[in-house]
């Protein structure tokens, strides 16, 4: 059988069937990670095979994930695999944000692009490999948007039924919208996301239901191939930098899992420094890289930021992203409100445009280039983890002067757009343009 669960505890390391159902160590309550033997492949082979894949019709192949399945191997076959074509996400030039950030150049990869438009599509098209491996007939995650709306399509894809879990009131509509559509169970728990994980968990168990939050290992497995894919897109010349958002922290551990394993086959020959990027109102991983010892993190009761997808205070997988973080030399920055919201208007105005939450990489690339710890000629890769339309009324208040902050101040629109409200007269509107 292909693979095995080992515990990411360092002090345990405990070994488990890749099968088994298991989402923490029943030995130590560590994270789980999925680990194989690499030793067969070869760096040319596999990127000879990953570009003749692009020309296939095959359904494995015209995935941006499961084309890179060598690198994740936990299947026995993949007849149970369920695709929307997701990944085949763009790597973007972006000259305005990087003049703006105080780089000479910046790429963006756009995981909005993907098919529930954000990079959760990549990690669940695995995860949802994975139960129908099981013989599960019920998924469910707990959500602040991304992941529901990710979930719900590949369950409805898969003819599974999905449950959701969502903290009352704090979902933005364009995600909440995209899980009703695709026939989820949502319940709105009147509690935050923290408090659910652990309710949910315990639902898990009890009704075999199988956990679709980052704390899956398999979902990890998934999202490696953001980086498997960029790296093909840069003809496997690593960048200086990749910069990030982080709540839950499962691609702060993905990304940097899947650096450590091309570099141990081959296919890269050093490791990028990972640039993990919070909001300020929700920044336990922040305080957590601060500290001297960076023994364990400590929660934030009530995390509070309009950035819903990273709006997290205790995220699972704060061992793994320490560690990633640590082993590329990285660094861990918080931003504002106000600096996030101006670094997205700075996207869009490169035709780009997405959530809030992939602001914060923009906010923190200039507040890190400013103070010297990136410098001004770095080859840096942004991460932008969903789609512009996921949260609307966002861009919308922002241009409109509207946008308050978690409690209540007004942000400035610093390059806001307010639409204009002009005479049905051809004559006046042409002498507008004219002198605008």
């Amino acid at each position: 059988m292909p693979g095995q669960l080992r515990c990411f505890s360092h002090a345990c390391r405990a070994n488990f069937a890749i099968t088994d159902v298991l989402y923490t160590c029943p030995r130590c309550g560590g994270l789980l990670e999925a680990c194989y033997d690499f030793q067969a492949l070869e760096p040319e082979a596999l990127r000879r095979l990953w570009r003749d894949r692009r020309l296939s019709d095959d359904l494995l192949d015209r995935s941006g994930v499961w084309r890179y399945r060598e690198m994740f191997p936990f299947l026995d076959d993949y007849a149970g695999v369920v695709s929307l074509r997701e990944g085949n996400t763009p790597l973007l030039d972006a000259p305005a944000a990087a003049a703006y950030s105080g780089l000479d150049g910046l790429q963006f990869k756009h995981q909005g692009y993907n098919p529930s438009g954000s990079f959760k599509d990549n990690g669940m098209t695995a995860g949802m490999a994975q139960a129908v491996r099981l013989g599960r007939k019920m998924v469910a995650c707990v959500s602040t948007g991304n992941t529901s709306a990710s979930m719900a399509a590949y369950a409805a894809a898969a003819g599974l039924k999905a449950v959701i879990f969502i903290p009352h009131g704090n979902i933005a509509y364009g995600k909440l919208a995209q899980a009703l559509e695709y026939g989820a169970v949502t319940l709105q728990v009147e509690a935050n996301f923290d408090q659910i994980l652990a309710l949910v968990r315990e639902l898990a168990e009890r009704e075999g239901i199988y956990l679709l939050n980052s704390v899956n290992p398999f979902r990890i497995e998934g999202q490696k191939t953001i980086i498997i894919e960029m790296l093909e897109q840069r003809g496997w010349r690593p960048p200086d930098w990749i910069v990030l958002p982080g709540g839950n922290l499962g691609n702060a551990s993905a990304f940097g899992k899947a650096l450590r394993e091309l570099k141990q086959v081959g296919l890269i020959g050093r490791l990028p420094r990972l640039a993990v990027i919070q909001a300020q109102g929700a920044a336990p991983f922040y305080d957590l890289f601060r500290s001297a010892e960076r023994a364990a993190i400590r929660k934030v009761d009530d995390p509070k930021t309009l950035a819903t997808a990273i709006r997290i205070g205790a995220p699972v997988s704060w061992p793994k992203a320490l560690y990633e973080v640590q082993a590329t030399g990285g660094l861990v920055e918080t931003v504002t409100e106000q600096e996030i919201a101006d670094a997205k208007a700075i996207i869009g105005r490169c035709g780009i445009g997405c959530e809030p939450a992939s602001a914060a990489t923009l906010a923190g690339m200039k507040k890190m280039t400013g103070a010297g710890r990136i410098r001004r000629d770095a080859d840096v890769v942004a991460v932008l983890t969903g789609h512009l339309l996921k949260d609307p009324d966002y861009i919308y208040r922002y241009h409109t002067n509207q946008l308050l902050d978690p409690d209540g101040r007004p942000l400035e629109p610093t390059f806001g757009n307010r639409p204009v409200v002009v005479p049905n007269d051809p004559a006046r509107i042409a002498a507008m343009l004219r002198e605008g």
